[in-house]
C-alpha cells in the first residue's frame, strides 16, 4: 500500500500535538509493511485554488498554477492508495493550509454532470485514492469535531472513500509530565489505528476508544488551571508555546487559584499508602492559609488552617511561588531562613516528589 501522509500543522515538532499523533499513525502503517510519504505543508509553497478551471478546459487533469503542488504533491496523491489529511481543528475544521491542498486537487476532476445515486456529481479523470482525516482539539468534547465529520463524510464518505476519522479531543494534556504514562497509551493506540488501516481497512471501534479515552478525569480543575496558565501567558506576554519554552510556571494570584495548581500537579503514585495534612501559612501578596489532606493516592485541598496539621509551612506567597517555578531554590531558601517549617520536616522534602507533575 501506498500511502500519502499530509501534515498541515504550522507548528514546530515537539509542540504540534498533530505531528506527534500523525507520527504514531504513520509507524503503525510502516509496521504493517506500508510504504508512507510524509509531507509538511509548511515546508512548501502551494497556491489558493484561483478558479480558473484550466484544469477542465485549456489543460485538461494539470493545473496552471506552478508551484510544489502542481510539481510535487498531486503527482504523489494520484499515486497514493491512501491519503491521511493531518490537520488541527481551526474553527471547527481543517485549517487554511489542508484546505488548499485540498482544493488542488480539482484536477482529478472532470467538468461533466452525471448522477450518483440521487445527487449530480463529476465524473473522475483518474482513480481517487482513499481518504482519512486525523485532527486534534483542546476542547475536551468529541463534539468539537462535528462540523469536520460532518464535511468529510459528504465529500468523502458518501462515496465510500472515507476510511477513517481518528480525532483526539483534550490534545494539549498530551505533552503533561504526569499523564505521560496515559498519554503513550492513547500513542499506541493511534499506532494501532495504523496498522489497521493498511491490514483491514479501518480502524476498529476498540482501537478509536483508546485514541479518544479521556485523560482528565477532572474537566473543572483543568478549565480552571488553563485559565491561569491564560493568564500567566496574557501578564508574560508570550504565547503557550514560548511559556513552555522559557519554563514559565503558570503563576497563581490568589490562594484560591495555588490550591487548584497544586491539584492539578499533583503525583498520586508518590503518595501511595500516605496519610498526612500539609497547611501553609501565607504572608505578602496574599495573607491566608491553607491545607491539603494526602489519603492513599488522593488529595483534598481547603482553605484555612487544619486542626492538627502533620507540618506547617509558612512563608512568603510570592517566595513559595517562585520555588514552585524553579525560580528559587527551595532547600536554599529553607536553610536561609526565608521561610520556615514545623513538623513532620520529611513531608518538606517530598514536596518535588508529591507535586512533581
Amino acid at each position: 500500500m501506498k500511502v500519502l501522509a499530509v501534515d498541515s500543522s504550522p507548528r514546530k515538532d515537539g509542540h504540534s500535538k498533530v505531528r506527534l499523533m500523525l507520527d504514531a499513525l504513520v509507524e503503525g502503517m510502516r509496521e504493517a509493511g506500508a510504504h508512507v510519504d510524509v509531507v509538511r505543508l509548511k515546508d512548501k509553497k502551494i497556491r489558493y485554488c484561483v478558479g480558473c478551471l484550466h484544469c477542465w478546459t485549456k489543460t485538461p487533469g494539470v493545473c496552471s498554477i506552478k508551484d510544489d503542488m502542481s510539481a510535487e504533491l498531486f503527482p504523489l496523491w494520484l499515486e497514493a492508495d491512501l491519503v491521511v489529511h493531518a490537520t488541527p481543528l481551526y474553527h471547527f475544521t481543517v485549517n487554511a493550509a489542508m484546505k488548499a491542498f485540498i482544493e488542488r486537487t480539482l484536477p482529478v476532476l472532470q467538468p461533466f454532470l452525471i448522477r450518483y445515486g440521487e445527487e449530480t456529481v463529476h465524473p473522475l479523470r483518474h482513480r481517487h485514492p482513499n481518504m482519512a482525516f486525523l485532527s486534534v482539539a483542546g476542547f475536551p468534547e468529541m463534539s468539537a469535531f462535528d462540523q469536520l465529520s460532518s464535511w468529510a463524510r459528504f465529500i468523502y464518505g458518501r462515496v465510500g472513500i472515507l476510511k477513517a476519522e481518528i480525532y483526539r479531543p483534550n490534545a494539549e494534556v498530551l505533552l503533561l509530565p504526569a499523564l505521560k504514562r496515559r498519554a503513550a497509551e492513547v500513542f499506541e493506540a493511534t499506532r494501532q489505528a495504523g496498522r489497521e488501516l493498511v491490514l483491514q481497512g479501518k480502524v476498529s471501534d476498540e482501537t478509536m476508544a483508546g485514541i479518544t479515552r479521556d485523560l482528565i478525569t477532572d474537566k473543572k480543575l483543568f478549565h480552571e488551571v488553563s485559565n491561569i496558565m491564560w493568564k500567566t501567558c496574557i501578564k508574560q506576554c508570550v504565547n503557550p508555546v514560548e511559556l513552555n519554552d522559557r519554563n514559565i510556571f503558570p503563576v497563581p494570584e490568589t490562594i484560591g487559584e495555588f490550591q487548584k495548581i497544586m491539584r492539578f500537579g499533583f503525583n498520586p503514585k508518590a503518595a501511595q499508602g500516605m496519610k498526612a495534612v500539609v497547611q501553609f501559612d501565607f504572608t505578602g501578596s496574599c495573607e491566608g492559609s491553607c491545607h491539603f489532606i494526602f489519603d492513599d493516592g488522593k488529595i483534598q485541598g481547603s482553605d484555612g488552617p487544619a486542626a492538627s496539621p502533620d507540618v506547617t509551612i509558612a512563608t512568603d506567597f510570592d517566595l513559595w511561588t517562585d520555588i514552585m517555578a524553579k525560580k528559587a531554590d527551595g532547600q536554599q531558601c529553607f536553610l536561609e531562613g526565608k521561610f520556615t517549617a514545623q513538623g513532620d520536616l520529611n513531608l518538606l522534602i517530598r514536596m518535588n516528589e508529591l507535586f512533581g507533575g
